[in-house]
């Protein structure tokens, strides 16, 4: 592949000859490779990569939606250049969602690892000051800094829940927090939902997504899944939840909802393992189905 093909465009599906006319784009995909402050495993600075070449691969028909969710006008944007201060790096991130937004589109951020949903949330709550937040991951996220960093991965939904408040956040599929984190959750009655719950049938989504706003982001870190979905994350945890549950699960916050934005979050890549950049591939092309129906 010559330099120069390597700096067009990416483009969605490999939809070269039918990529939408910028003003017929009604979602965009905003790719951010940042691995700023990942304390286990690395990759996720090429997960945006990995997913849009594993989405050349997924068909365009979407089976559960009966539909072609490309041609309501999907297109990608150019990586956006990442920093070393994470930070900054949030604040890089919301404005360029900021700035998709005021155009009027659906924005999908990818990443990247969790920190960049900090910024990519707070675009949206600009525009959407009530909306409520759901958070799909294995981890409680909540700690006020880690290892020095408040605006660490390990620290995003700390972050997020200074600007949400806690009736308007939902954490599912829960299954590794510090002692810290857990005192957090239990003094300020946070929600926090077990993975073994939600596998075992014991959580009632339609309770929940009553006690929530009508408009909600959706931040989804990959380790959520059952390892036998995705496992090329940077912090993987057994006890996750399966494909079909999820998309049960996010299928009917779609229809309650109006799901305003969303990222994707802790894919590494790994060319060992596309199954798991494909996955995603295909988790994202169903997120915007959704959205887009």
């Amino acid at each position: 592949m010559s330099a120069k093909r390597k700096q067009e465009p990416p483009r969605f599906l490999g939809l070269e000859e039918e990529a939408p006319d910028p003003e017929n784009v009604r979602a965009a995909i905003l790719p951010v490779p940042y691995e700023g402050t990942v304390s286990y495993g690395e990759g996720t600075a090429g997960g945006p990569a990995a997913i849009l070449q594993a989405c050349r691969h997924v068909e365009r028909y979407d089976e559960l939606l009966d539909a072609e969710p490309y041609r309501a006008g999907l297109a990608v944007r150019e990586p956006l250049p990442v920093c070393r201060d994470p930070e900054r790096m949030s604040a890089r991130v919301r404005k360029a969602v900021a700035a998709e937004l005021a155009e009027g589109r659906f924005v999908a951020t990818i990443g990247g690892e969790h920190s960049i949903a900090i910024g990519a949330c707070l675009a949206h709550l600009e525009r959407y000051p009530k909306m409520g937040v759901i958070q799909f991951d294995a981890h409680a996220d909540l700690r006020d800094t880690y290892k020095g960093e408040p605006f660490s991965h390990a620290c995003a939904m700390a972050r997020i829940r200074e600007h949400v408040p806690s009736a308007r956040v939902l954490q599912l599929g829960i299954r590794s927090l510090s002692a810290g984190e857990a005192e957090l959750a239990r003094r300020q009655h946070y929600r926090l939902v077990w993975a073994r719950d939600i596998n075992a049938g014991r959580f009632d989504l339609e309770a929940a997504l009553r006690r929530l706003p009508k408009s909600v982001y959706v931040t989804l870190d990959v380790d959520w899944f059952d390892l036998s979905v995705v496992r090329a994350t940077g912090t993987p945890e057994p006890g996750g939840v399966g494909w079909d549950t999820t998309m049960t699960l996010l299928a009917a916050i779609f229809r309650r909802k109006r799901v305003v934005g969303f990222d994707i979050v802790e894919l590494s890549a790994d060319e060992r393992d596309p199954a798991s950049a494909f996955a995603v591939a295909r988790l994202l092309y169903r997120l915007l189905g959704l959205a887009l129906r």
